[in-house]
Parts: structure tokens; C-alpha cells; sequence
């Protein structure tokens, strides 16, 4: 078995682990690393440079010119003949009538990116197995960090690249599915978001993939460790967190905040605010990050302004949908030490209320 895919809780170190396997492999390895994300790619390309320097043949690429470079661009002329790409439409979408070349570039050559992944996909089969010897020759390996961020035709694509003799190797966590690259398509969409773990269990049940848990967060206490594993419906069967956080401080674990107390919790514990868009949160006057800009970042305490169905879940045990699950499990899981939710009932929430000394 080759392919492998690692399901790590938040704060389990993912991105160094790819940092780490880089650094291990022979210098003349031909090692891809793909990511979704620009933030994510420059922090790669970072850590990369510090703890793998000497490894010239490792090359960081986004998923999108990943698709463009070595599948879009040079073989588009096996299904359009004479055609090229002259760019990247991120934002635009074709009409839903458009058919041939219209249907995957816009009127300047630019490449949709809502089409990209099903002309990728398609030039695989169209090019009769050239763009897979020339992806052979160039990469023995292919990581994919964050491989949750994926969704509809990429599905597809990584179905093909590991049933190639190129090693895969992907991170995510799946529990942190906020993004998509493709978000309104409905192609694979049981896969989209936190359904990505059904794709990934079908494919070791193929015998194509090797599926290993990361359960150590090395970031939360072990009080929110264990709140944030109660925030998906026990069907989903995510292994148990484990918190390798030792600190302890005068103020652990997760919290409940009355509003009228909000403000003096935040000068006694200047905590990062956090709420899930720009319409939450209006009540209060404070200095908010969204849930999803949120990802990747670590602090030392989080406050929380819940949405309506974060709310019941707390006050009355009624599990989240999945979206809504994932987005708070972001959330509370960019503290360290302490969580605090704003709540004006408690309801039958066991969590201990903070009020002022």
C-alpha cells in the first residue's frame, strides 16, 4: 500500500508532519505539495525552506494550478484542437447553456474555475493515458494537505492519481471542512465538506488507500479537547481527542458568558472574538475574526458569539448539520486554554457560567 491518507484533529501539527516526511526523503525525490489555500501555501513554502532547504526537487503548488499546469494547458488541444488558455476566471461562471469550449473558457480563453476540475478530469481519458505518463515522469509523489477542501470533479481526479504508480499522501481534517473548491457544483456532493470521510473510507474499503488517525492535538486543553469532540453526532464515529496541552492557567477549558458580562470578560482575558459572519456579533462592539478566516490560527483564548443553531445545540443537545458543526468546531479550536460562549440561557448546558470576581 502507497497512498495514504492522515486524519488529524486540530492542532495536531499536519502541516510540519508534511514538513517532516519532506525532509526525510531522499534529496533527489521528485515531491509534489499541493494545497487549496494561498495562506496555506506560503506557509508551507516556508517551513519547507526553513527544515527541508536542501531539498531542491520539492515544489508547493495550489490545487487550481495544479489543474491548469499540468492537465488544462497542455492538453487542452486533445479535445478543443488549436485552443489554449489565456488565464484563470475564479469568480465568473458559464451559462447554463453554454456547450463545447464554451462551457469551460470564457470569451477571453480564461479557464472558469467553477469547470475546471471537470475539464482536468476529462482530459485524463481524452488524452489516452499521455498526461499520466507525463505526470509519472515528473513527480514520484504527491502530497495533498488539507485534502478536505476538496469537492465535486477533484474527487474524480485524485480517484485517478491513486490508481497511478505516483504515491500519494494526504492530510486533512475533516472535522475542519469550512472550504470547497468548487462550492455551489452538486457533483459528489455527499462527499463535499465533512461527508470527504465517506469518500476516504470507501476507497480503503477498494484497498487504494490506508487510512491512519492523528489524535493528539498538541494546542488545546484538554477540557476544550473534549467539548469539541461532542460537536458532531456520534454517527460520524470520529476517534477520540487527545490533549498533549499541559499549561495550566487560573482560567481553563470552556465557559459560558452572560452578555451583560461580554465586555468585562474580554478586558480581563482580552480573548480573540470570533463570530461566523459579518451579520453576527452586532451587539456587541469588539474585534472579531469570522470562523472560517479563523482556520489554521491559534490563540491563547477564544470568545465565541454563536448563531441561532449554536445556541440550541448548547442549550439543548440538538446536534448541528454538518456545516454548522465544522464551523464551530473551527472555532473552539483556536484556543489554548480557554473558550467562552456567549450565552443569555444556559438552558440544560452543563458548562460552568464565568461571572466577575
Amino acid at each position: 500500500m502507497t497512498n495514504h491518507l492522515t486524519l488529524a484533529v486540530a492542532g495536531s501539527r499536519k502541516t510540519q508532519g508534511i514538513v517532516d516526511h519532506c525532509a526525510s526523503l531522499p534529496e533527489d525525490r521528485r515531491v509534489l505539495v499541493l494545497t487549496y489555500t494561498q495562506a496555506n501555501q506560503i506557509e508551507l513554502t516556508t517551513r519547507l525552506k526553513k527544515y527541508a532547504g536542501d531539498h531542491h526537487h520539492v515544489e508547493v503548488m495550489g490545487w487550481f494550478t495544479f489543474l491548469l499546469k499540468h492537465f488544462a494547458r497542455p492538453f487542452l488541444p486533445f479535445k478543443f484542437a488549436s485552443q489554449r488558455i489565456n488565464g484563470f476566471n475564479f469568480d465568473e461562471q458559464p451559462h447554463r447553456m453554454a456547450k463545447g469550449i464554451r462551457r469551460f473558457l470564457d470569451p477571453s480563453g480564461a479557464a472558469y474555475r467553477s469547470e475546471l476540475g471537470r475539464l482536468a478530469h476529462e482530459l485524463v481519458s481524452d488524452s489516452k493515458g499521455a498526461l499520466l505518463k507525463r505526470l509519472e515522469c515528473i513527480y514520484s509523489e504527491i502530497l495533498i494537505d488539507e485534502v478536505q477542501d476538496l469537492s465535486a470533479h477533484d474527487w474524480e481526479i485524485v480517484d485517478v492519481l491513486l490508481r497511478s504508480p505516483i504515491n500519494i499522501r494526504m492530510v486533512g481534517d475533516i472535522r475542519q471542512s469550512v472550504l470547497a473548491t468548487n462550492p455551489r457544483s452538486t457533483k459528489n456532493s455527499k462527499y463535499s465538506y465533512a461527508g470527504a470521510v465517506k469518500w476516504a473510507r470507501e476507497r480503503q474499503d477498494l484497498g487504494l488507500l490506508n487510512i491512519e488517525e492523528s489524535v493528539v492535538t498538541w494546542r488545546c486543553h484538554p477540557l476544550i479537547a473534549k467539548f469539541s469532540d461532542g460537536i458532531f453526532d456520534p454517527s460520524w464515529a470520529f476517534p477520540n481527542t487527545q490533549s498533549e496541552n499541559r499549561s495550566v492557567t487560573d482560567h481553563d477549558g470552556v465557559f459560558l458568558v452572560s452578555p451583560q458580562h461580554v465586555a468585562e470578560y474580554v478586558r480581563t482575558f482580552q480573548p480573540q472574538c470570533l463570530r461566523h459572519s459579518v451579520s453576527s456579533g452586532k451587539a456587541f462592539d469588539l474585534d472579531y475574526l469570522n470562523f472560517k478566516v479563523s482556520k489554521g490560527m491559534t490563540y491563547e483564548r477564544v470568545l465565541i458569539v454563536p448563531t441561532g443553531p449554536i445556541k440550541k445545540f448548547i442549550a439543548s443537545n440538538v446536534f448541528l448539520e454538518q456545516t454548522s458543526a465544522s464551523s464551530f468546531y473551527v472555532a473552539v479550536t483556536r484556543a489554548k486554554q480557554s473558550v467562552a460562549i456567549v450565552m443569555e440561557k444556559t438552558g440544560l448546558s452543563r458548562l460552568p457560567v464565568w461571572t466577575p470576581p
